[in-house]
Parts: structure tokens; C-alpha cells; sequence
């Protein structure tokens, strides 16, 4: 149902253009107001799909938030974890997600409350939830910007998960001195090139990045009401920043692991892992203003507004998928089997497609083995207006040939119906 919910053409959501005639709004509507429809099921349908994907792989959960719709300092907010495969990159699929209603004026009353009683605790019910979704994963690594610096976090785990974190806090340390001041003083283990894309305002350049890194035990907060947590804490801390930066510009990450680093090789892996935060910006810029446009739902009340945020967020980790399949083989590694982002029944019509598709050249030719991820990748870049020949498809054409295939595959269904009547 959820590719129901969110197949339109155009720019946006909108349950009208969904419903496609008055029958069908008015369907649409009953089904985002039942009382058994709730964005808790919808995701727990997706991460149960996630579960056979992640089997056997190392898995990085990484979290974050995002806001639907702001409100003089409240509002709602949609917190996520998206399950990235840790070799390849490869989306596997939505392990958590869950809508926040912020009030205004209580960010003063947070530091008399317990974490179970705090917002804050959204960074844990993630880090659980992704741990459960991915049970039969090789290895889970939680990632997370600094909003996730929690102290409880990390001492609350899920057994054999590890966590990188950007760090935020100048935490106390047991030797009575400061984090941000002791890593400071380290010397350098060693320098290293990055080469940082263009952005707005941006243009591409190359960083030369020193590194410093050092196990460190931090002290469990003296203002702290969760008195049953460890009163230190044992990890790492790997120090990545820019020499000579342009005015402004300047990289500089300090990232908290429970992982072991013994060298200059193993900080960098450390630093290339929270690099792979970069997947969760890219579901949530398709999940609104380079996609489905989320911020713009025309539905004021909150339960449907919630469901069809929600279904859009399944259906953007879909797109993502299929963005990141393009290149087929391109990284050398195993492609991506079809059923990431396809249903078991799917093929056969994706290869009728195709064929209709497919020209005389060898640019217009599906260039992917049948059965793979991106072989439908290509198709439904062809469907949503791409020729083959200028650019790479991004999420914007994906998500427009997404649609087109869902509306055929609708089609189809309703001929088969029409046939056994």
C-alpha cells in the first residue's frame, strides 16, 4: 500500500492528485485516517524486509533527525535510521523511524529529567531497533552526528554494537583533565589527503588532514540523574582536522568510537566510516525539497499527515536504492539484487519494460544483468525521462520512473482482475 500512497507525478504530495478521481481521494483519506493504520507498522514492515538484507553483513545504522513541519520553536520532527551496507555503501533498507512532536520551552526543564524521560532517548530506541532489525548481521555500527553525544548512549549500547559519534561535549575525564584540551596536545600520528566535492557556495579543492587519536576515559556526567549508569566510560577518540584551511572552511571532526585504534590506518577507517552520514542527507534531501517535498503536505491534521510522511520516507529509500544502483558494477564489488527495492513478482514486467525501452544504440541498451538492482535502476531511469546519454539519473528522475512503474504495475493488476472476471 505504501507506493499507493505516494505514486503522483509532479512536485509534492498531494492526497487529491493521489486519490487520481474523488472515489480514490476519498479511499485515500479513509485509509491515512483508520485507527489500524500507524506509522509504528508501516515501519516495522520495512524493517523486517531490512533483516534478510543485512544477514551476515556489517551494517552501519546510521541515525539523525529532520523536521516536518516547524512551529515557533516546536513542531514535528521525524527521526530515522537507515541501514547502509559498510562495504559497498549500498542502501539495505529503513531499520527505525518514528514522529517527534516538539512543544516549545521545554529545552529548560531537560537537564532535571532521566533520559528515558527525554527526547534524547530517540537516539537510543534507535540504536536498539536497528540492533534488533539487523540481528543476523556480521556487525552493526551505529553512526551519528554530535545531537547523538550522549553519555547514556554509549554506556546503554546494544550488546556488541559499536558507535561512532561526532563529539560535542568537552567531557570530564578521569585523570581530572578536559577532552577537547588533551587531544589538543597530542601530537600528530600522521597527515593525509582528502579531496572534498564542490557545494554551494564551495568549490572542490583538496584538504590536507593531520590526525591525533588516543583511548580516553570519560566521566559519567556530575549533573547526570541517571545514576545507575558506569561512572566512566572507556573509548576512543580519533581527531581529524584541516591544516591551512581557506577563511571559513575549515574540516575538523573529533569523533568519539568504541572501537579500538592502534594507528594512522585504523583512525582513518574510523573517520571514513562517519563519512557514510552523508547516506541519511541524502534519503532526507529526496525525502523533501529534491523529491517528495514533505514540508509541503497539504494536511493539517496530524495522524494522516504522519502516515503519508512516513510512507513517503519508505518510498525515498527506495529512490535512494535505485540512485545508488546506477553504476551497476562500477565499485568492482557483487551487485545488488533486485528484491532490495523490488517485489518477487516484479521482473516480469520490468523486462517487458525494458524492451520497449531499449534502442538501437548500445548507450540506449540496459547494460545490467537481468535479476539485479540495476537493471531496474536503468529501467526506471528510462521511465522517468533519462536517455542514456547526458548525465547520471539522479533522485528526481528516479523517483518520477519509480512512479511511472507502479502505475503500470497498477495497471497490469487491474487487466489480470478484468481477465478472471
Amino acid at each position: 500500500m505504501h507506493e499507493r500512497l505516494v505514486c503522483a507525478s509532479g512536485h509534492g504530495l498531494r492526497v487529491r492528485r493521489l486519490g487520481g478521481d474523488r472515489a480514490g481521494e476519498i479511499r485515500l483519506t479513509r485509509f491515512l485516517r483508520n485507527a489500524r493504520v500507524t506509522p509504528q507498522e508501516m515501519v516495522a514492515s520495512a524493517a523486517l524486509r531490512l533483516g534478510a538484507r543485512a544477514a551476515g553483513r556489517h551494517v552501519l545504522a546510521i541515525q539523525d533527525t529532520t523536521v516536518l513541519k516547524s512551529a515557533g520553536g516546536g513542531g514535528l520532527y521525524m527521526h530515522v535510521c537507515l541501514a547502509v551496507d559498510g562495504e559497498d555503501g549500498a542502501i539495505l533498507g529503513l531499520a527505525d523511524a518514528r514522529i517527534l512532536k516538539r512543544d516549545a520551552g521545554r529545552k529548560d526543564a531537560r537537564r532535571t529529567l532521566p533520559t528515558p524521560a527525554k527526547e534524547s532517548q530517540r537516539w537510543l530506541d534507535g540504536a536498539n531497533a536497528a540492533a534488533q532489525a539487523c540481528a543476523d548481521a556480521r556487525e552493526v555500527t551505529l553512526i551519528a552526528d554530535r545531537e547523538s553525544d550522549i553519555y547514556a548512549a554509549f554506556a546503554l549500547r546494544p550488546p556488541g554494537a559499536h558507535m561512532v559519534v561526532r563529539a560535542a561535549q568537552d567531557r570530564a575525564l578521569d585523570d581530572g583533565g578536559l577532552l577537547f584540551g588533551t587531544v589538543d596536545a597530542l601530537p600528530e600520528a600522521g597527515r593525509t589527503q582528502l579531496d572534498l566535492p564542490a557545494k554551494p557556495g564551495r568549490s572542490a579543492r583538496q584538504a590536507t588532514l593531520a590526525v591525533r587519536f588516543m583511548r580516553v576515559e570519560l566521566k559519567r556526567p556530575a549533573n547526570s540523574v541517571d545514576k545507575g549508569l558506569a561512572k566512566s566510560l572507556s573509548l576512543t577518540i580519533v581527531d581529524v582536522r584541516e591544516v591551512d584551511p581557506p577563511p571559513g572552511e575549515r574540516v575538523h571532526w573529533r569523533l568519539l568510537t568504541t572501537y579500538d585504534v592502534a594507528d594512522m590506518r585504523a583512525a582513518l577507517v574510523i573517520a571514513d566510516l562517519y563519512r557514510r552520514r552523508w547516506a541519511i542527507e541524502q534519503l532526507f534531501r529526496t525525502l523533501k525539497t529534491q523529491g517528495f517535498d514533505v514540508e509541503g503536505l497539504h494536511i493539517e491534521d496530524e495522524t494522516p499527515r504522519c502516515n503519508l510522511a512516513v510512507a513517503a520516507l519508505i518510498a525515498a529509500v527506495t529512490v535512494q536504492q535505485l540512485v545508488h544502483a546506477r553504476d551497476g558494477d562500477a565499485s568492482g564489488g557483487p551487485l545488488r539484487p533486485l528484491v532490495d527495492a523490488f517485489d518477487e513478482g516484479d521482473a516480469p514486467l520490468l523486462e517487458a519494460l525494458c524492451a520497449k525501452l531499449e534502442g538501437k544504440t548500445e548507450r540506449q541498451k540496459n547494460p545490467h544483468p537481468k535479476g539485479s538492482l540495476a537493471y531496474g535502476s536503468w529501467v526506471c531511469a528510462r521511465l522517468g525521462g533519462w536517455t542514456g546519454y547526458y548525465g547520471k539519473p539522479g533522485p528526481i528522475v528516479m523517483r518520477d520512473g519509480w512512479f511511472e512503474f507502479q502505475a503500470a504495475k497498477r495497471g497490469v493488476a487491474a487487466m489480470n482482475r478484468m481477465r478472471d472476471v
